[in-house]
């Protein structure tokens, strides 16, 4: 199954919206990366391996930013909100399942924090002003989420939230919901690893390498070029 690879990103018209868009997100990116606060109320660096469930759009694109950043040991694509039963992209895809594409992030602590990862997640990976869509995708499965792992996350999530609405951070209200995470599913194994098998991909290409670059530019001391 080919994913919305060329549905708007070839020929006229939407094409040319769509890259442009992208190429705006690139530097409104960076520009935002440099003026977000470092939260306020995060964990402590620690040594050890903690997860952090988060959706952001395409999985595709979030996977790829988070697979560079320094710390993070592991990312899978998923879903979260919804049953297992209807974790399954086919079903996933009509958008009445309660799922969100989501990444499945392992790090540890002591080099990069929840909050560091949150910072990065609302600088770069995505728009948390869009609701229910980002980019060329819309639907509920295309939602920004947060799905905590335990009550320290739900804190530190919903402090850097405010923290973020209190500085004005964005011109548009955040939308993102922080929820906890009643389960993630490892969606298909082709959607694994896809950015890095696929980066000639047009979509790639249009909507998610300018993330990787902005997140490259813009917060250099949680890049990593792995």
């Amino acid at each position: 199954m080919i994913k919305r690879s060329t549905r708007t990103i070839l020929g006229t018209g939407p094409a040319a919206a769509t890259l442009v868009a992208a190429v705006l997100f690139a530097m409104t990116s960076s520009l935002r990366a440099g003026a977000l606060p470092d939260p306020k109320v995060d964990e402590p660096p620690t040594p050890g391996k903690e997860t952090a469930v988060l959706a952001g759009g395409c999985f595709w694109g979030v996977e790829g930013v988070f697979e560079h950043v320094k710390g993070v040991r592991e990312v899978v694509s998923g879903y979260a909100g919804g049953d297992a039963d209807t974790a399954t992209y086919r079903q996933v895809s009509s958008g009445t399942t309660g799922h969100a594409e989501s990444v499945r992030v392992t790090y540890d602590p002591s080099q990069v924090t929840y909050g560091q990862l949150l910072k990065v997640f609302f600088a770069v990976a995505h728009d948390p002003t869009e609701l229910n869509r980002q980019g060329p995708d819309s639907g509920t499965q295309y939602r920004s989420a947060l799905f905590t792992t335990n009550d320290e996350q739900q804190r530190i999530a919903d402090a850097y939230i405010a923290q973020l609405a209190a500085a004005g951070a964005y011109a548009r209200p955040i939308v993102t919901q922080v929820t906890p995470l009643g389960g993630f599913y490892p969606a298909e194994p082709y959607h694994q690893d896809y950015l890095v098998r696929h980066p000639n991909q047009p979509y790639i290409v249009i909507n998610d390498l300018p993330k990787i670059g902005a997140l490259r530019r813009a917060l250099p001391n949680l890049y990593t070029d792995q």
